[in-house]
């Protein structure tokens, strides 16, 4: 899960400080997330599964379709 969150980001060219910014959070904070050295609470995966257009599931790995379902939001 947290090499895909790494991997969505640095595929948009953006750095941590950016999405810790979007996530209204310090960049050690989000930093945290990526390593694995904090498990990432479910208000920051739906936020990120918003902004990266993706599901829950392709973040925590359950799936290697990064697609959303259908009626998502």
């Amino acid at each position: 899960m947290y090499r895909r969150i790494r991997d969505l980001r640095e595929d948009r060219d953006l750095n941590q400080t950016e999405i810790a910014k979007l996530l209204g959070m310090s960049q050690t904070g989000y930093s945290k997330y990526e390593t694995g050295e904090n498990d990432i609470p479910t208000a920051i995966l739906i936020k990120l599964a918003r902004f990266y257009n993706t599901s829950i599931d392709y973040l925590l790995g359950e799936t290697n379709d990064p697609k959303r379902y259908p009626n998502g939001k």
